[in-house]
């Protein structure tokens, strides 16, 4: 297992950055880089418990696609969402949201495995597990970025 654990504090309540992280169309937003678009499930809207989504996207010079199911989920505090299918062994993205004084303290803890035994390791090590966790920062930052501003009315609205 390769774990990510990111903290991000964001100045807003926790109810919006829980909506925020759950949106379609924020996670295509963020995304941007790669072309990522949803081709099967939710593809638009909220995504919620017992639901699943397809990203389709161009990461590493190749198209994949990537089912994930929301299988865990309490409103504002977590959800979680795991591969169904796609090119990792596995794959689950704990979302964490917790309110403090002035915002709230977002956490993402991810664990994953990679296929392809010693090789898969090796790549594990030396490029996807930061890959993953530069593609989660930028996510995060586009969060914020509209939790804190007025943009949030047009995702959640």
């Amino acid at each position: 297992m390769s774990p990510i654990h990111l903290t991000t504090f964001i100045a807003s309540p926790a109810k919006r950055i829980f909506d925020l992280s759950r949106s379609i169309t924020l996670h295509k937003i963020s995304t941007a880089q790669t072309n990522e678009t949803a081709v099967a499930g939710v593809t638009s809207g909220l995504i919620n418990k017992n639901e699943t989504v397809t990203w389709q996207a161009k990461h590493l010079f190749k198209t994949r696609h990537f089912t994930s199911k929301i299988t865990a989920m309490e409103s504002p505090v977590y959800f979680v969402d795991e591969m169904v299918k796609g090119d990792f062994k596995s794959f689950r993205h704990q979302h964490h949201f917790k309110e403090v004084k002035n915002g709230t303290i977002m956490i993402d803890i991810i664990d994953f495995e990679t296929p392809y035994g010693i090789l898969g390791k090796f790549v594990n090590k030396m490029y996807l597990k930061k890959y993953v966790e530069t593609l989660l920062l930028k996510r995060n930052k586009v969060v914020k970025e509209y939790a804190e501003t007025e943009k949030w009315k047009v995702i959640l609205n």
